[in-house]
């Protein structure tokens, strides 16, 4: 178990700066700092008398870690990489990325880069825990609309540090620090017992299996396209969900309401009545938070672009041709998004929204308000305009969006082959990458049914436009099957052969499968499931 040691505070009151390193709660004329722990929960609060700003709030505990456990930290956002690692292992940021090419392609923004250290010690977000064997010592935050709450294991020293991100913060009043869920059990037990502890009830949403455009014609769609991936879901003799339809609509990343009518010119009303004839839900892919450099909204309404402190747009990354986030607190962008959600689902008729590049909103923090705050109430903000329509969140931190979404993306995206070229493995851990994506599912499998519908990606089993051996392919289809609850592809499934028809039986065959244990030894997962009372191991080579 964790052994709280100390808690180290640090702030300013205008004119000094004040420094406190304490075991136990403490008061002065300008604030009062609460440390309690309260059975399984730790907590600190803190109340100032007149406006301060906050440094630094870090809180150290002992833990006495063993060669064979197994740790995880749940990586910043979707699409960071976030498995179990043994003790000595390392994680790896981006300054070995020549400067250059850094910032060229924004590589900063994607993830935790600009706000946390990557040295010789590991460190995750909102919650995580060390494993031995079938035991689990279990660390999550219950306050993330506070702040983002770091988790940094010291296996050296045998600490565990707690750091939540304040940095600059302004508070005048009370203002909750941390507040950490400190238990052990098994793995069911420790994780039904944080979902209780946060008050998130189970999603009340229904697991879907469907289709969505990307993975085979990427930003080359049309209707002529869309019709004919329509057509192919006939070959199926499941009937499939869900249709969604991904970038590539619009004339421009943030122009939600400029549908290019060259590649549609029935409009999106038309293609969204065409997919609901079939039986299906129509789906509709959209970043709400970014506009992209050459759109309309970046050349004509500068002001609702978020601005740093030198007042310079802030980029959010370097897809499309460079694309910046907009400020959410501006009431303008705030009508913009609601209008542009009620026009897709009520006027268009889409009742899935993949939302995607959520981060975004949270580059940067202001005065008087955190990363996690401002994520927070952005999914607040999101739930709200979508109103009865189904979400699909998706580069996104994890926490922000527990209770908030029905299902969400919790890994990268997959690609075309196994693992993307070799220079490739050198960029940023949100990269594009098949074999990252499935080892997210497997790692971040806890929280379907708990946070939301886990979307661990499509699978891909077409013997045409990808790399991938079909060894590879099946094991991508079985575990999205075993770990998720939204089962994609972008197949069009009259390219299927007998065998692929073969597997696409299969998978839909072990989705209510129970995980029993799930375990990576050097690149050999494991996986132990039953259905039923009948129990397998799988073994997969990646």
């Amino acid at each position: 178990m964790l052994k709280f040691k100390s808690l180290q505070f640090l702030y300013n009151d205008g004119e000094n700066d004040f420094m406190a390193i304490t075991s136990s709660s403490l008061r002065n004329d300008r604030m009062s700092l609460d440390i309690t722990t309260n059975g399984d929960v730790f907590s600190v609060i803190v109340t100032s008398n007149s406006e301060i700003t906050i440094q630094k709030m870090w809180a150290e505990f002992e833990y006495y870690f063993s060669e064979d456990d197994k740790i995880f930290l749940n990586g910043y956002q979707s699409w960071t990489d976030s498995v179990e690692h043994d003790i000595h292992d390392k994680m790896r940021g981006i300054s070995h990325i020549p400067s250059a090419i850094r910032d060229k392609y924004a590589f900063s923004q994607y993830g935790d880069y600009n706000f946390a250290d990557y040295g010789d010690d590991m460190h995750g977000w909102s919650y995580g825990y060390i494993r031995n064997k079938f035991c689990y010592n279990f660390i999550g935050s219950l306050s993330e609309d506070s702040g983002f709450t770091q988790l940094i294991t010291q296996t050296d020293k045998n600490k565990i540090c707690i750091n939540k991100d304040c940095e600059n913060l302004s508070i005048n009043g009370e203002w909750c620090a941390l507040k950490i869920l400190l238990t052990n059990g098994t793995e069911n037990e420790v994780f039904d017992r944080y979902f209780d502890f946060l008050g998130v009830k189970a999603p009340e949403a229904e697991k879907i299996f469907g289709y969505t455009s990307w993975y085979n014609h990427y930003q080359d769609i049309n209707e002529e396209k869309i019709r004919d991936d329509l057509r192919g879901l006939n070959a199926l003799t499941r009937k499939a969900d869900v249709f969604q339809i991904d970038d590539g609509w619009q004339t421009a990343v943030g122009d939600w309401l400029s549908v290019d009518t060259e590649k549609f010119p029935s409009l999106m009303k038309k293609t969204a009545d065409d997919i609901k004839a079939e039986g299906l839900i129509p789906g509709i892919w959209l970043a709400p938070f970014v506009c992209e450099e050459n759109s309309e909204i970046f050349r004509d309404h500068r002001e609702w672009l978020l601005l740093d402190d030198k007042l310079d747009p802030v980029k959010g990354g370097s897809n499309w041709s460079g694309f910046y986030a907009l400020n959410i607190y501006n009431d303008d962008v705030r009508e913009y998004i609601r209008k542009v959600l009620s026009t897709i689902v009520n006027d268009w008729g889409y009742k899935l929204l993949k939302l995607d590049f959520l981060y975004a909103v949270c580059i940067i923090p202001r005065h008087d308000k955190t990363r996690g705050q401002i994520m927070s109430e952005a999914m607040d903000f999101l739930r709200e305009c979508a109103g009865d329509a189904l979400i699909l969140g998706c580069g996104v931190p994890l926490a922000s969006a527990f209770g908030k979404v029905d299902y969400c993306r919790i890994g990268c995206d997959v690609g075309l082959d196994w693992n993307d070229k070799p220079h490739m493995r050198l960029m940023h851990r949100e990269r594009v990458s098949t074999k990252n994506s499935l080892l997210n599912s497997v790692f971040r499998r806890q929280l379907n049914g708990r946070a939301f519908l886990n979307d661990p990606d499509v699978f891909l089993l077409r013997p045409c436009n990808n790399s991938l051996s079909d060894e590879q392919k099946k094991c991508l289809a079985e575990v999205n099957s075993l770990m998720g609850s939204v089962l994609f592809t972008s197949d069009n499934f009259y390219d299927y052969t007998e065998d692929e028809i073969k597997e696409l039986s299969k998978i839909l065959q072990i989705r209510d499968a129970e995980i029993i244990t799930a375990d990576l030894c050097d690149d050999t997962l494991i996986l132990r499931f039953k259905i039923g009372e009948k129990k397998f191991i799988k073994r997969y080579d990646l």
